[in-house]
């Protein structure tokens, strides 16, 4: 592509998602690291999930509610344009909790969230154990309450980027992986992205690269404070269908559509190490055995970790550079829940539309905060 309308740097799902809406009316080229990048994508537990997200940022809590509002029209139009389903599925989302110290700390997070939603609303149930049970039979002994919210659901990230990545293809995008971006300037009005493969130029400019998005957004003087956080994950055999019982989604644990049980729910703080580790993976099962004690005899043949990207405050971060207009950053560790989002509205404000309404807090410039003596 000789001439792109935009630059989008970064193929995840953040960057697929955002070229996947601006290329309804412009030309986009995306230049992705490929296999050389941690890849936040692929390690993606596949939740669209609502409850929890926003606690002391009400406005968070609207956009992520109104990205999984859009999820079900966005799954359909990727499939009727491409044949490929995201598996996206809105059951209702359950945190199963072990001990009342848990069960009076998300008493209190719902509460805090529901006031704080004011006007807007906030949908929730705090189930006892009975009432667990009532709705999973397969719930183990140790669980003695749960939260539920009617929002929360899931979506498979390695069928959603495929389902982006054909329609890309389609609408004559152009994916060009295996660049390492090194330099971005702007000359007479056009940004000059050069990589270790070739230098590229366009009007418009998207940095949607994961933890790179920092550095690369320094280049157009936009602060993107994005660091690591590890999250592990387990995968089960091939198990029966509906072996965890109920037709909900679980925040630690879910069957996936060809059987396997995905388990998983650590956050750890270890820099660029993406590695497994015993001790966590051992306490990521017992609690997972501890939900549901048919997962006890379940083989394990998978694990993984893999790298979030967080913001201090675990927000996303979206932002137009001040000194060089036209060029865009974009960040969030939950590229899964705020896909459908990134892909209407986000790519709409970036074409020159209106910016939309909840993000407006969501901007770098929330954490210019003078230190005090």
């Amino acid at each position: 592509m000789k001439k792109p309308d935009v630059i989008v740097i970064g193929g995840g799902l953040v960057g697929s998602a955002i070229a996947y809406g601006l290329s309804k009316n412009a030309r986009v080229l995306i230049l992705d690291e490929g296999d050389r990048a941690f890849r936040a994508t692929r390690g993606n537990f596949g939740l669209v999930w609502v409850q929890s997200k926003g606690l002391g940022a009400p406005h968070y809590a609207r956009w992520s509610k109104r990205s999984a509002d859009l999820w079900a029209d966005f799954a359909t139009e990727l499939k009727d344009a491409t044949g490929v389903d995201t598996h996206h599925k809105r059951t209702g989302g359950v945190h199963l909790l072990l001990t009342e110290q848990e069960v009076a700390a998300r008493t209190a997070m719902m509460e805090q969230l529901r006031r704080e939603a004011g006007n807007d609303g906030y949908e929730y149930e705090m189930l006892d154990a009975a009432g667990v049970r009532g709705l999973l039979p397969n719930a183990g002994p140790r669980v003695l309450g749960a939260s539920f919210t009617p929002y929360d659901g899931v979506a498979n990230p390695l069928y959603t980027i495929r389902a982006l990545h054909t329609a890309l293809a389609a609408r004559g995008a152009q994916y060009s992986p295996g660049h390492t971006v090194s330099l971005i300037d702007k000359e007479s009005g056009v940004f000059v992205v050069r990589t270790d493969q070739g230098t590229f130029h366009a009007p418009k400019l998207v940095i949607a690269a994961g933890l790179g998005t920092r550095r690369l957004a320094e280049m157009v003087g936009i602060s993107v404070p994005v660091n690591p956080q590890r999250g592990q994950v387990l995968v089960t055999e091939r198990l029966a269908p509906g072996v965890m019982g109920g037709g909900v989604t679980f925040t630690n644990a879910r069957q996936m559509v060809e059987g396997s049980v995905i388990i998983g729910d650590s956050q750890e703080d270890v820099g660029l190490d993406n590695r497994t580790t015993v001790p966590v993976m051992s306490n990521i099962a017992a609690r997972a055995m501890a939900c549901f004690p048919v997962l006890e005899k379940a083989q394990i043949v998978r694990a993984w970790g893999a790298l979030r990207v967080m913001s201090p405050d675990g927000l996303p971060i979206y932002a137009e550079s001040k000194t060089m207009p036209g060029a865009f950053a974009a960040t969030c560790h939950s590229g899964v829940t705020l896909c459908a989002a990134h892909a209407r509205e986000i790519a709409r404000w970036i074409a020159g539309g209106e910016r939309p309404e909840p993000t407006l807090k969501l901007v770098p410039e929330r954490f210019d905060v003078p230190k005090t003596a």
